[in-house]
């Protein structure tokens, strides 16, 4: 993403975008204004990518480039940071050759024992120092490295990176910028004939987040070998990894001039083409209904806007950090070997200039970790402090992460929630969140993770063994904090009674469908306007509260009311299940009698509920 100098922040403020208090405001080629983080309207149907396209989108993925999940760091954080000591000409002017080789020896010296590697240089090396709008360009229209922030290029650097055993990330955003245009005469590198008219459409139609390139053309021949001439350009250089910026469709624009999957095939192909291992990330925030297109030609998609709060810290709680926990869950079936959901930059180690409480610190790491998300940071690397680097160098949690296993939550979105997956070595990761401002007890069950009985149980945070726990762990976490346990079980019994849904009762337009990938190949879906279906002879030994594992599918955050015996029904919500072929479960707890019962879940209001596969009743 880009920022903006100070120099044009009236001009822009009069031309009416709305500003964070504190904040600098967006100019053209960067950032977009933020809205308010939200859910998917719960009636809203998305267009998930058929089994067909998941399928060649996984086998195009091959492993190899990006078998794991990227570590690093990135300059953008400390770019948009509005303080004068840090940015002194305007955001965005942090950036020169002398502050970024000081974080490339921090790394070196402090992360690298831990497995960071990349050093990704975003936007702004091409741009003026104080003016954001002059781009510095070859005589073929490609992007060379401002002399001021720059003086050696960018070979320069990149080898100084190589030369301390690590690996360079550069930064461009799509099409083709409304400067290098240059009135449709300037030659293409390597294509005789071809000049940037011809790789454009007739009507010099815009395209990216913030419409400051024309969009390619690319049944035009020329085209793709622009696009290839940039790649060979960066990587004549010497760098290992692109992030090609305001990618379409998503990052907050629709229609046929924001889509760029041709771009991004072109340069996927682009970079193969060079025969240097060049990693691929497009960003910002873009559309899942296009998951398998980002899998397909890419090594990692960014699933939201920035991170960073473009204020006097790099981010906050509020800002765009939470925001995480609602929207990963939906990406999480597309995370593995070749591609990984980017969550953005991981500012923890800076303190105070974070903007983060320690706990909120340690929470938002643990989900990253969770996830199997991209592990860069974003905060300046010289100035880490004990708590921080502590956590940017627990092995046992970047192992986690680096397992490449994106976990998923299996307690309903709320203030107390529990994440979860189960681990190559047949283990399981459990992490507890409270999400809610005041401390509270957040509670997992063994049941939610398909077993039961005793469990041996490992603190990965804190590096100690905590000894066996019967039926599941709690602990009082503060406000906005977490826990992350690595639990064994010792015994394999499921510890649950299944009861599917095609075998229950359905009423007002519920049915039976077919699932895939649910057990027994149906579910019930339709649950719509009262819609519901009716697990009866329920059956348990004894009275008391239950564990209740339902199984459902949904491309969209939704909710139901479930309720036990007719009574104490309460309005559950579900995290999108990734697809609507694709089922997830979310634990419940409900009071049940001793001897048969009966489970209803239905939509009750004029919204669509989840489609149910079945519910696991914990014995």
């Amino acid at each position: 993403m880009r920022s903006v100098p100070r120099s044009v922040a009236a001009a822009l403020f009069g031309a009416g975008l709305v500003l964070t208090l504190g904040a600098a405001p967006a100019l053209a080629d960067g950032p977009k204004p933020k809205p308010a983080p939200t859910s998917a309207s719960p009636g809203t149907v998305t267009r998930d990518p058929s089994p067909t396209q998941r399928a060649q989108a996984m086998a195009a993925a091959a492993p190899g480039l990006a078998d794991k999940p990227l570590m690093g760091w990135s300059s953008w954080s400390l770019q948009t940071l509005n303080r004068p000591e840090v940015n002194p000409d305007g955001l965005g002017s942090w950036l020169t050759e002398a502050n970024l080789l000081k974080q490339v020896d921090a790394l070196s010296s402090k992360l690298k024992p831990a497995g960071y590697e990349y050093i990704n240089i975003d936007a702004g090396w091409s741009r003026g120092l104080k003016s954001w709008d002059s781009i510095t360009y070859d005589g073929n229209a490609r992007e060379l490295a401002d002399p001021v922030r720059f003086p050696h290029g960018m070979k320069y650097v990149a080898d100084y990176i190589h030369g301390k055993g690590l690996k360079a990330g550069i930064y461009l955003a799509v099409g083709l910028n409304l400067s290098a245009y240059g009135s449709g005469t300037t030659p293409i590198a390597d294509a005789p004939g071809c000049t940037t008219g011809d790789i454009v459409y007739s009507d010099l139609r815009t395209t990216n987040g913030w419409d400051s390139s024309y969009k390619i053309d690319f049944s035009k021949p020329c085209a793709s070998k622009y696009i290839d001439s940039q790649a060979a350009l960066i990587a004549s250089w010497g760098f290992d990894f692109l992030k090609l910026d305001g990618v379409g469709p998503g990052s907050f624009k629709s229609g046929t001039n924001y889509d760029n999957r041709e771009d991004v095939k072109a340069w996927r192909a682009a970079l193969d083409k060079t025969g240097r291992p060049i990693r691929f990330l497009v960003s910002w925030s873009l559309d899942r209904d296009y998951a398998a297109d980002w899998k397909a030609n890419s090594n990692g998609w960014r699933i939201d806007t920035d991170v960073e709060c473009y204020c006097t810290t790099l981010v906050t709680w509020n800002n765009s950090v939470k925001v995480r926990w609602d929207d990963a869950a939906a990406w999480q079936p597309w995370a593995g070997p070749g591609g990984w959901n980017d969550l953005d930059a991981l500012d923890v180690g800076n303190g105070e200039m974070d903007g983060l409480t320690d706990a909120e610190r340690k929470a938002y790491m643990t989900l990253w970790a969770v996830a199997a998300a991209p592990l860069y940071t974003g905060d300046d690397l010289t100035e880490l402090d004990a708590y921080g680097l502590k956590l940017l160098t627990n092995r046992e949690v970047i192992a986690l992460d680096q397992q490449g296993i994106a976990g998923r939550p299996v307690t309903p979105s709320g203030t107390s929630q529990v994440w979860g997956l189960r681990n190559h070595d047949g283990s399981y990761t459990v992490a507890l969140f409270n999400m809610g401002s005041f401390p509270a007890t957040v509670d997992a069950s063994w049941a939610s993770f398909g077993f039961s009985g005793k469990a041996d149980v490992r603190d990965l945070w804190a590096g100690k063994n905590l000894g066996v726990r019967d039926g599941g762990i709690s602990a009082t976490i503060p406000s906005h904090g977490a826990e992350l346990f690595r639990v064994t079980p010792r015994s394999s019994n499921p510890g649950v009674t299944v009861y599917e849904a095609e075998n229950a009762t359905v009423a007002n337009g519920a049915a039976v469908a077919d699932c895939s990938l649910c057990a027994g190949g149906k579910k019930v879906g339709n649950l719509y306007n009262g819609g519901a279906v009716q697990f009866r002879d329920v059956t348990v030994p004894k009275a008391g509260t239950y564990q209740v594992n339902v199984r459902y599918v949904s491309g969209d955050p939704r909710s139901a009311l479930i309720s036990a015996n007719g009574q104490n029904a309460q309005t559950t919500a579900f995290f999108s299940s990734g697809g609507w072929d694709r089922p997830a479960t979310a634990t419940v707890s409900l009071p049940l009698k001793a001897g048969k019962n009966t489970i209803e879940i239905d939509s009750s209001t004029p919204v669509y509920s989840p489609d149910i596969d079945r519910i696991e009743v914990a014995r």
